[in-house]
């Protein structure tokens, strides 16, 4: 049991929540609060990682005492290639959240694009519009069963190249760019896992609307839902599901 001082023992399970601003999230004291609070001898440590370290980071883990991590929205596409064994979702989509060592060897897989998915169901959402083509759009697309979903992006070849890549037969496809005027008002979510800087041409946006970005991140909807007057929903405003959720996870697979 972790005692109330926080300390860590021989016994402890380390994970490490990996993000370039991982220490100004309540993430990992979220998670530590249920682990203590259920008696469990696990602790997750915030690691502000830059960039030009996260391979050494992750890889280092084989070595180390820390028995997994969960890797921040930023960096879910760039932990691909120290992996040794990959979920299928993960090998479909080209991102990971979340990584379990296993021996000598670091297995990922994916978490909060589910908690994604069952936040929309709860919300009884139906039409869904998905703007750009991106891993979070792949990972999702998969996840997808039961809403119908419309696609937006600025190069249609490349989202005709995307709905084949994750299957998707007479997919709903629509261009979006800055010259256009867009209403997308009739969705009940959009999900907006493109790199478009500004969502200006969007005239009109629906009662929902999610990114997978974190506070640190710039979000183009954000902005636009301000201008809008429309709600936004960020990765940290689903902080208490995505914690809930990993602490399942870890707590699957470790204690």
């Amino acid at each position: 049991m972790m005692n109330n001082d926080n300390q860590i023992s021989k016994q402890t399970k380390l994970f490490g929540y990996i993000g370039e601003h991982a220490g100004n999230s309540s993430f990992s004291a979220t998670l530590n609060k249920m682990f203590k609070e259920n008696s469990d001898d696990v602790m997750i440590i915030p690691m502000n990682i830059r960039a030009d370290d996260l391979y050494f980071t992750v890889s280092n883990m084989k070595e180390s005492h820390v028995n997994g991590a969960v890797i921040s929205s930023e960096y879910v596409a760039d932990v691909i290639d120290t992996l040794d064994d990959l979920s299928s979702l993960v090998k479909r989509s080209g991102m990971c959240d979340i990584i379990y060592k296993e021996g000598n060897r670091l297995r990922g897989d994916i978490f909060s694009v589910r908690v994604l998915s069952e936040k929309l169901k709860d919300l009884y959402i139906s039409k869904i519009a998905i703007i750009g083509t991106n891993h979070y759009a792949k990972a999702f697309s998969f996840l997808a069963c039961g809403f119908n979903v419309s696609y937006f992006n600025e190069n249609l070849e490349e989202l005709m190249d995307f709905t084949k890549e994750v299957e998707l037969n007479d997919a709903d496809i629509n261009r979006i760019a800055s010259d256009m005027s867009v209403d997308l008002s009739s969705f009940d979510v959009v999900l907006d896992f493109s790199d478009i800087d500004n969502l200006s041409m969007i005239e009109k946006l629906p009662k929902y609307n999610f990114d997978m970005k974190n506070k640190k991140q710039i979000s183009a909807l954000k902005q636009r839902a301000t201008e809008l007057n429309a709600a936004y929903t960020s990765y940290d405003d689903m902080l208490d599901k995505l914690t809930q959720k990993a602490y399942a996870e870890i707590k699957r697979f470790k204690i």
